[in-house]
């Protein structure tokens, strides 16, 4: 028996690959398996090649698998784009429908089942997805009754005659697959799984949630890949909680309304792309300047333009870092993992209000989008923090105006919603003095500007460097950001494998950068290797600019739209180990 197998599904967009992967990954799920995906889909609504793997595991997994075992493929095209993953022997499930051929020179067992004529037989083609899933299970040699309880909640609303046709579709396919295979492939046969709860989410699912339990009650946005679905996901939960989506005209609109209710006191954000964050960078000043809090989360994909919008990518570091004209305080988190997703989005809330700044929350497409397993979050390590949120505000004299932008040490100024009694204030995007009111004082200007940055000085963040370093003085130290961590920490292992004394460090804090953090782990090593997905090197340049060692450090990059692969990084790590040995 195995202990992790790798599975894809791939077909025209629009013809039931998504639901396919949903279902059966579902039903994984429900075993205590643990779960990767990588969605690979075209830029339009329908049609264009699309597949969707998934990783098996039987112990925790974050990086997509370097080959795969098992290719369901709706038509030849999947097979021609996707055949050259395959380990030797493995196997492809193909519809009989168009006459599967194998590409030359791939050594793999081609199964043409009759996936299309068994879902006609069922009265529609749509069910050919079943009979797919069948046909997978069943080579697995995994419970049928589990996958068909995945079913009858996949289908339950549309009545039991539709459940039961689905059932049947997956139980004709099955058959199928085992008589031209002669029963479960032996080679495939998973180990039991841990049987264990497990969350199995997207990332943009966990930044919905985390904004939700974060008090967030308003999302003003507009639809844009690959941020889409956490407007999808609190446009259903947020009225539960007596909130609203609307859908703006505009990003411009988005982040204007995000930070008009943050200013009347509500928690709202805004969630979006590249290009919606480039439309939002004016807004983005105005929060700096009347220091009102607003959390954006930006979902990278590849640009520049409309570029690649379902590719992946990571090079919207330097916009978020240096976007806005003129400078303002601002935060950018990156989390790395499902449940920093969660965790960080109620961290973002707290940090926008207590230091009265734009957070803008860094995610990638594979984080936002790829499917994956993750431990049960923790509901009792929420805390809300409003930050220096004034109730009562002190009795004044008459015609004066309430100190909203006080000078203080820790650029932290009382802050008061409207309809607090004495808390009238000016406000405007034009410098001002400490009650609001415009000022073009050479004196008040660069009090103004030095209040505002200090905060920058005293922004504390959880695990702002996430570093595993069991070496002393390695002879590589890794550094990635977003979804790279993962896939480094596989890489890693394989490395050390060869002798090669590998630390690794995930920046979670991109701004401002945690320097003195980071320091102690790229002066101790040898070689310091930074991996991200663009083609410039931003986070090397943030480290060569704030920590210096750039002697030390080598790019790693990839910018063809596809995630990183253990096998990729773990090349890379040994040929610049070689080049400085020699």
């Amino acid at each position: 028996m195995i202990s992790q197998l790798s599975w894809k599904i791939g077909g025209q967009q629009g013809e039931g690959v998504e639901s396919t992967d949903r279902i059966f990954s579902t039903a994984l799920n429900r075993l205590g398996y643990y779960l990767y995906g990588y969605r690979h889909f075209s830029s339009r609504i329908k049609g264009g090649h699309t597949n969707n793997k998934i990783r098996i595991s039987t112990k925790p997994i974050r990086a997509i698998s370097d080959d795969l075992d098992i290719l369901v493929a709706f038509d030849q095209e999947s097979i021609d784009f996707n055949a050259h993953e395959l380990r030797d022997n493995g196997v492809i499930v193909a519809d009989a429908k168009f006459n599967p051929v194998l590409p030359e020179g791939i050594k793999a067992r081609l199964f043409p089942v009759p996936i299309t004529a068994i879902a006609e037989e069922l009265g529609t083609s749509l069910f050919k997805n079943m009979a797919a899933s069948g046909a997978s299970w069943a080579l697995l040699g995994l419970p049928l009754d589990v996958f068909n309880k995945a079913v009858e909640e996949e289908f339950g609303r549309k009545g039991a005659a539709v459940v039961e046709k689905n059932i049947e579709a997956v139980r004709k396919g099955a058959e199928s697959v085992l008589e031209l295979a002669g029963g479960p492939i032996a080679d495939f046969q998973l180990e039991p799984a841990d049987g264990k709860q497990k969350l199995f989410m997207i990332g943009n699912d966990a930044i919905a949630l985390g904004a939700v339990a974060a008090g967030c009650r308003f999302m003003p946005a507009y639809p844009i890949t690959p941020a889409s679905e956490v407007m999808e996901y609190l446009i259903k939960a947020l009225p539960k909680f007596g909130g609203t989506v609307i859908q703006t005209e505009d990003e411009i609109a988005a982040c204007t309304m995000a930070i008009g209710a943050n200013y009347a006191g509500a928690r709202a954000l805004t969630a979006s792309a590249g290009p919606g964050l480039s439309l939002m960078m004016e807004a983005i000043g105005l929060a700096g300047m009347t220091e009102t809090p607003v959390v954006i989360v930006d979902t990278q994909r590849g640009g520049p333009s409309t570029g690649l919008p379902t590719k992946q990518e990571q090079s919207d570091l330097n916009a978020m870092v240096y976007g806005t004209h003129g400078e303002i305080p601002k935060i950018v988190l990156s989390p790395s993992t499902i449940e920093e997703c969660f965790y960080d989005t109620i961290e973002a809330f707290n940090l926008a209000e207590k230091y009265q700044c734009p957070v803008i929350l860094m995610t990638d497409l594979q984080l936002s989008l790829g499917k994956q397993s993750a431990e049960m979050l923790d509901y009792n390590r929420i805390v809300i923090d409003r930050g220096a949120l004034v109730t009562e505000a002190p009795e004044l004299e008459a015609n004066q105006l309430f100190k909203r932008y006080e000078f203080t040490e820790n650029g932290v100024s009382p802050r008061v919603i409207p309809g607090v009694k004495h808390g009238l204030h000016h406000v405007t995007g034009v410098e001002h003095d400490q009650t609001g009111r415009p000022s073009e004082s050479t004196e008040n200007r660069q009090r103004m500007m030095d209040k505002r940055l200090e905060k920058l000085k005293h922004i504390q963040v959880t695990d702002a460097i996430k570093a595993d370093a069991p070496h002393e003085n390695p002879d590589l130290l890794i550094i990635g950001m977003g979804s790279t961590g993962g896939t480094i920490d596989e890489a890693r292992r394989r490395v050390e494998q060869e002798g090669i004394k590998t630390n690794h460090a995930t920046v979670r804090l991109i701004h401002p950068f945690p320097a003195e953090q980071l320091r102690p782990l790229v002066e101790k090593a040898k070689t310091v290797i930074v991996v991200e997905n663009n083609a410039t090197g931003q986070l090397a340049d943030q480290i060569k600019l704030h920590v210096g060692h750039a002697d030390k450090i080598k790019n790693v990059l990839k910018y063809n739209g596809n995630p990183f692969l253990p096998a990729e990084i773990e090349q890379k790590c040994k040929e610049l180990t070689l080049a400085w040995q020699h």
